[in-house]
């Protein structure tokens, strides 16, 4: 099981961890493992790249968090983050025995599972 958890500093969501292998096919042949491995990797580029921020990385076997301090916050950077949380949304509706997005979002808008 992949676990997505989202960040937040007060209701601004400031990054994501992603941790622990999908397990829906073998070792180097995992599509679930891969599409959540490209969507993390890719928003975690593209802070840097299309929003000019500098995110905290941490990575290690099966584990990934970004971190982005709130004096980096930017347009571009909400976006890109807001399209992580998307995806990672996406994910779990499509593979629920595969990925578990834990997003404890502080405002009222969040998506539960019975919305």
């Amino acid at each position: 099981m992949t676990e997505i958890r989202l960040l937040y500093a007060g209701n601004a969501l400031k990054g994501y961890e992603v941790s622990g292998h999908a397990g829906a096919g073998i070792e180097g042949n995992d599509l679930v493992c891969a599409a959540v491995s490209f969507l993390a990797t890719t928003c975690a580029n593209a802070l840097e790249t299309v929003a000019l921020v500098k995110p905290e990385i941490s990575q290690g076997d099966g584990e990934l968090a970004v971190t982005l301090p709130e004096s980096q916050m930017n347009p571009g950077a909400i976006v890109i983050l807001e399209t992580f949380r998307q995806g990672a949304r996406d994910l779990e509706d499509a593979y629920p025995r595969n990925v578990r997005l834990h997003d404890q979002a502080p405002d009222k808008k969040r998506r539960t599972p019975d919305a």
